[in-house]
């Protein structure tokens, strides 16, 4: 995870993930892309980072994923000048992430939109609903439905006794909108709903009702940010657009940065049987023997 108030946040209510959302990238670029897509909000997102946790990829490789990802605008970094409702005021620069590829003016006009959005001062660390957990743990009645109606509906996966119909879930879903409002994840729900029943279920939707009103978790009390102004930042170095025009989403300089260019410290260190077998042609260059490995 990023610091507090730093790394990954969605960019629009989407869609549930489906298998078929990257198939328009290469395939390194697609692994990336659905690795990203599901770290929660506020996980880090820089390329030293992400080249930790994805096999068979270096940090020269990640950063060019990330470029290529840039480029085909599912990235952009957002700098946010922000203030609490102490009067506090600082700037944070957020990874803005959208699963459906968006273009350069899109993008621009959801930067304007990000200025004056009131949000709460933790949201990246929390589990409210928009979370990793939240997006792949139901069903799909479609993308018109809420976290919490899917979750609902996705009951009857857990525990069969509690099925509930389509007006159940139309009927429950503000109490369990609540629920993940107060900072419930979708897991906690659904254990909330699914655990201890007794042996006959006669009402399931009764069941829930009771449960949802007499185990509602308390409600939070969270420090508000507003956001004052929000300007694009080049997605691997601090150039605004106000400092030079961006190019989806990068300046010129990190543009045209070509993967040569990249340090090697970036770039992953050779395998044993490649070491082995220079040191080899060495010692056979220098008129001995290879070393015996037996």
């Amino acid at each position: 995870m990023a610091s507090p108030g730093y790394g990954k946040r969605l960019a629009s209510d989407e869609p549930p993930h489906r298998s078929g959302d990257f198939v328009h990238l290469p395939q390194r670029e697609a692994a990336v892309a659905g690795f990203i897509d599901r770290l929660p909000e506020g996980a880090a997102m820089d390329h030293k980072t992400l080249a930790k946790h994805i096999a068979g990829y270096g940090q020269a490789a990640i950063r060019s994923a990330l470029k290529a990802l840039t480029d085909a605008g599912h990235l952009r970094r957002i700098k946010e000048k922000v203030v609490r409702d102490d009067d506090a005021v600082r700037w944070v620069t957020r990874t803005y992430w959208s699963r459906t590829a968006r273009s350069a003016e899109w993008w621009q006009e959801f930067c304007r939109s990000v200025r004056g959005v009131m949000l709460d001062a933790h949201d990246d660390t929390q589990g409210l609903g928009t979370n990793a957990e939240s997006a792949t743990a139901t069903a799909e009645p479609g993308p018109e439905r809420t976290t919490a109606y899917r979750t609902l509906a996705a009951l009857g996966r857990t525990d069969p006794r509690m099925t509930l119909s389509a007006a159940d879930c139309q009927r429950l879903e503000p109490l369990a909108a609540t629920w993940l409002e107060y900072g419930a994840s979708v897991k906690h729900l659904t254990h909330a709903l699914t655990d201890g029943l007794p042996d006959a279920v006669h009402h399931p939707a009764g069941i829930a009702k009771r449960r949802l009103e007499d185990k509602m978790p308390p409600k939070p009390a969270r420090e508000r940010e507003t956001v004052l102004s929000s300007v694009m930042v080049c997605m691997f170095c601090d150039t605004t657009e106000e400092d030079e025009p961006l190019i989806n989403g990068m300046c010129e300089a990190c543009r045209s940065e070509d993967e040569d260019d990249i340090p090697a410290t970036f770039r992953p260190g050779p395998r044993p049987a490649d070491v082995a077998a220079h040191a080899d042609a060495a010692r056979i260059a220098a008129g001995l023997p290879p070393r015996s490995r037996g």
